[in-house]
């Protein structure tokens, strides 16, 4: 180790003592714990990291037993109309959760089928530690259905050629279901679901939705360390409406705080000996040009090691930083712009700026793709054109490959190191980009054409937007969005509605 061994209550009253008095590095160096970095803390082959929070699927069939009757209607639609029926049917439902279980891309756990007949079976049976509830209303009636789903909601799956045919492949209506993308039925009454909740035979739609709710799962409730503290673009509003809506919990870190750590880091030999030693290693990365000073890079690697060690400190996945483009240059010699890239390259998530209109939609695109989002600027949308450009981006856009990148300086400033990554043209993408801090965000997809060289931001691609291109003349706000590869419109617009947001796509969701 650097140094001796000290708790992280001591470690972190030290710090913020020493921050308090004005410590020079050197006392600081002496009075706290410096960091014992891995050789291996940053490495370009480990796997990228997936979200790890399991998500815990709770079936519930619904069904009822008729008694038969003489000359008169005593049975509705439906072939679960006994108790075999029913264990038959409860056996199907757990096998295809455990292949949708299997084949998922996050961990997710299937609890026992619960069957119900009556509305007070199905208030005693809820699983407390579910998630999900997914009610699949066989035979019964609308007051068993009600009490079956929870009030946060959940989904409902019927069936037509699937199997036993539903008598709620029928009746489901708008008596008991909201309009689709609303938050509540007109008059108030009704489920507790919309008709985005219902999934009819098809195990792939329904095991989309549940991707997607892993992903409102992973997103509430994140901790994100905010070097120099949080602020919105144009929404001054936005890190209150982050809490308040989202459940962000903000750990605000003062530049007073830190300025003493980076000083006796970049005096510290050992840990700038590994520095150097990754810096090694990323410039020998396939498709890796450096075209500025190597010290910027090795510091970045520097500021590399800070973060983490903040993140870890405070418990936290996600990091953010204030006056990046001025306030952390003179403090380590180098800009944030490269070390926020290395950061999301291994799974984390890290953003510039701590902008809060733009960060709760960059969470939740992460989780819903699994890979690395790219937070940028919007331009002025022209002959179905926008340019995406900023100076801080992932290198491993697909979660494995690392695109080519120049390393070159911040362009405001022409310091430091910042990538300019290439985006293989054709290359499909998703976007966010949210109306200040409304709650209505706007999703679209589009095809990368071209990574010009332009005198802006490094990292820099023309997208043709797909779909009604000109609906974005209206969207013109001067703010950020964040980007990622793949087509994930539907999932993130389907999340988005779950998390109370106000989706608006600017093509079909299919």
């Amino acid at each position: 180790m650097c140094c001796h061994d000290m708790s992280r209550r001591t470690f972190l009253g030290t710090a913020a003592i020493g921050a308090g008095m004005g410590l020079s590095s050197a006392v600081w160096a002496q009075t706290a714990d410096m960091p014992d970095w891995p050789a291996d803390m940053w490495d370009a082959a480990r796997p990228y990291k997936k979200p790890t929070q399991t998500l815990r699927i709770q079936a519930v069939l619904m069904y009822r037993v008729p008694v038969p009757r003489e000359r008169t209607s005593w049975k509705s639609w439906g072939d679960v109309q006994t108790h075999e029926a029913a264990d038959e049917e409860a056996k199907r439902i757990a096998e295809e959760l455990t292949q949708i279980a299997a084949q998922a891309a996050f961990p997710m756990e299937v609890l026992p089928v619960h069957k119900v007949l009556t509305p007070e079976e199905a208030r005693t049976d809820h699983e407390p530690r579910a998630d999900v509830t997914i009610v699949y209303p066989a035979t019964g009636g609308g007051d068993t259905l009600r009490a079956c789903l929870p009030e946060k909601g959940g989904l409902v799956f019927v069936r037509h050629r699937s199997g036993s045919v539903y008598y709620w492949y029928e009746a489901l209506s708008v008596k008991y279901l909201r309009p689709s993308g609303t938050a509540e039925s007109p008059d108030g009454e009704g489920l507790p679901i919309s008709a985005d909740d219902v999934v009819v035979d098809d195990l792939d739609d329904l095991a989309w939705r549940l991707h997607a709710l892993a992903a409102v799962k992973n997103t509430v409730g994140t901790r994100i360390v905010a070097v120099g503290g949080p602020w919105g673009k144009y929404a001054p509003e936005a890190p209150q409406v982050a809490k308040d809506r989202y459940g962000l919990e903000i750990i605000d870190v003062s530049y007073q705080s830190i300025e003493p750590r980076i000083k006796a880091l970049l005096n510290n030999a050992q840990c700038m000996k590994l520095a150097e030693r990754w810096t090694d290693a990323c410039l020998k990365l396939p498709g890796t040009t450096l075209a500025t000073e190597r010290e910027y890079v090795v510091n970045a690697f520097m500021l590399y090691g800070l973060f983490k060690d903040l993140m870890r400190e405070n418990d936290a996945t996600t990091f953010t930083i204030k006056d990046c483009m001025a306030t952390i240059m003179p403090m380590s010699n180098t800009t944030a712009c490269l070390t926020l890239g290395l950061l999301n390259d291994e799974g984390l998530l890290a953003f510039c700026e701590s902008d809060f209109v733009i960060i709760p939609a960059g969470i939740l695109l992460h989780h819903v793709a699994g890979k690395p989002v790219f937070l940028h600027n919007s331009t002025f949308p022209h002959k179905g054109i926008v340019t995406c450009a900023h100076c801080s981006s992932p290198r491993r856009f697909n979660g494995d490959r690392y695109e080519p990148t120049l390393i070159t300086t911040h362009y405001e400033s022409e310091f430091g190191a910042a990538p300019k990554v290439d985006v293989p043209p054709g290359q499909d993408v998703t976007f966010i980009d949210p109306e200040y801090a409304t709650g209505r965000w706007v999703g679209m997809r589009g095809v990368v054409v071209d990574n010009p060289n332009l005198a802006i931001c490094r990292s820099q691609q023309d997208v043709r937007i797909r779909g009604d291109w000109r609906k974005l003349l209206n969207e013109v706000r001067d703010s950020h969005w964040v980007m990622v590869y793949g087509d994930y419109l539907k999932e993130a617009g389907y999340a988005a509605r779950r998390m109370g947001i106000t989706w608006d796509s600017l093509e079909m969701e299919t």
